[in-house]
């Protein structure tokens, strides 16, 4: 087999997709990251795995929780059954508090360490 060209016979082919390079990320990627980095943080504050699944949403469903106010920025699910718990992070409201990317992983990691620290039955300023 000859050498591959392309197909006006130029050259050799170039790779089909260039290698991942930060701009080419999407904002829904990296604040799945900023997320996965703050439940990091505030395991190893714990000194444990929080035994937690994470999960991430655009928008909070139109049914609010008798004790939440105001648009929720995270909720907790405790574990049921053979379910552990989950924790849900919502994009768009924390996305639109945020002023820049430094603020995003502030307010997410807030958002993290209190919806553990409530699951725990601690106070949020033990992981802050």
């Amino acid at each position: 087999m000859g050498s591959r060209r392309d197909r006006h016979g130029r050259g050799m082919r170039g790779p089909l997709a260039w290698p991942p390079l930060p701009a080419m990320i999407s904002r829904g990627a990296r604040f799945d990251e900023m997320v996965l980095d703050a439940a990091e943080t505030v395991e190893r504050r714990l000194g444990q795995p929080l035994g937690i699944e994470l999960a991430v949403e655009d928008v909070p469903p139109s049914d609010p929780a008798p004790w939440e106010h105001g648009v929720p920025l995270g909720r907790l699910f405790p574990a049921e059954r053979s379910l552990p718990a989950r924790l849900v992070v919502y994009r768009r409201p924390i996305t639109q508090r945020a002023l820049d990317d430094a603020d995003l992983a502030a307010v997410i990691y807030e958002v993290v360490a209190e919806q553990v620290a409530r699951m725990l039955g601690r106070d949020p300023e033990d992981l802050a």
